[in-house]
């Protein structure tokens, strides 16, 4: 399958699978590059050779992330530039909730894929966020980044465990249940920004993550003195990485190359190129359905489907 939509006028930062029906797409774009203007927030539903427009709701601020809910097949969450999280029903036509807790823009959402009833988020303020979409406030804030925290994703096997990432070059290991609220490791060794990280399904104490500094780096969680493996530099930075959930040797990257490649992490080789884009490549996702299924976005307006023949 090969299919693309438009998202005439708004530039694509992330784009998301359901984890409930493989009929359902989110992607999250912005006017004017994220910099000023509105948002959207576009749900698409994928055909034999097409992506249909089911949904679309616009936002006063430009959108850099999305969330569905793991509780909720009609729910998702997005990240906004005005320090804003709203909650969507895809079944109303008006968010269900919001917050506004951050200080600056919000850059991730995640929804926890084991304790379904919490999501985290991360922001240029610096901190992390961990909510309840029943209550009110934030349940939980994590603070020791310095700069933009541009990630924050929860360990697939510890419902309590998530991992953040930002512009002061370091990795944090974070508990929901640690009393002090203090990070439980500290990874450094990436020489600038960390823009990505995303956790090995399959083997749940490695990450990887990607940085300003061109390179991709695989790390294990019972090992903080260093990576234990490093791709690159290569001659542009990729902007979000993702691993497969359908093998534990293949991850996928987006970046500034305007390309989305799918790497081998046991040799370092790319097996998969997809290079149909014409600007930056922000958001990509696998699908949870059909395996070898991807979706991107990227700032050229285009939202892609296409499906990768490397799978396990």
């Amino acid at each position: 399958m090969n299919a693309n939509y438009r998202t005439a006028g708004f530039k694509g930062y992330a784009v998301k699978f359901s984890p409930f029906s493989d009929q359902l797409l989110a992607a999250a774009t912005s006017a004017n590059f994220g910099l000023v203007g509105n948002g959207r927030l576009c749900i698409l539903r994928p055909g034999p050779a097409s992506l249909a427009p089911q949904k679309h709701y616009d936002t006063q601020d430009g959108l850099f992330d999305i969330s569905w809910s793991e509780a909720h097949e009609n729910q998702l969450v997005t990240a906004s530039g005005d320090g804003s999280i709203k909650l969507w029903d895809i079944t109303l036509n008006h968010p269900v909730s919001k917050w506004h807790e951050h200080r600056r823009e919000v850059m991730s959402v995640e929804w926890n894929y084991i304790a379904k009833a919490t999501f985290v988020s991360s922001s240029w303020d610096g901190s992390a966020k961990v909510w309840d979409p029943t209550v009110p406030h934030s349940l939980r804030t994590f603070g020791e980044h310095t700069g933009c925290v541009y990630s924050s994703t929860w360990s697939p096997r510890q419902p309590d465990q998530f991992a953040t990432c930002g512009e002061d070059k370091l990795v944090k290991l974070w508990s929901v249940n640690e009393p002090n609220g203090k990070s439980l490791a500290t990874f450094s060794g990436h020489m600038d920004q960390v823009l990505s990280l995303d956790w090995n399904k399959y083997a749940p104490e490695q990450f990887v993550t990607s940085s300003v500094d061109r390179t991709i780096k695989l790390w294990d969680i019972r090992n903080p003195r260093g990576q234990v493996a490093m791709f690159g530099p290569f001659e542009f930075s990729v902007r979000r990485v993702k691993f497969s959930p359908f093998s534990p040797h293949y991850i996928a990257t987006a970046g500034y190359d305007m390309s989305a490649s799918v790497w081998d992490t046991r040799n370092g080789s790319v097996v998969f190129v997809h290079d149909a884009h014409r600007e930056f490549v922000f958001g990509i996702d696998w699908s949870l359905f059909h395996p070898g299924m991807m979706a991107t976005c990227s700032w050229d307006e285009q939202v892609h489907l296409f499906n990768v023949p490397i799978v396990k």
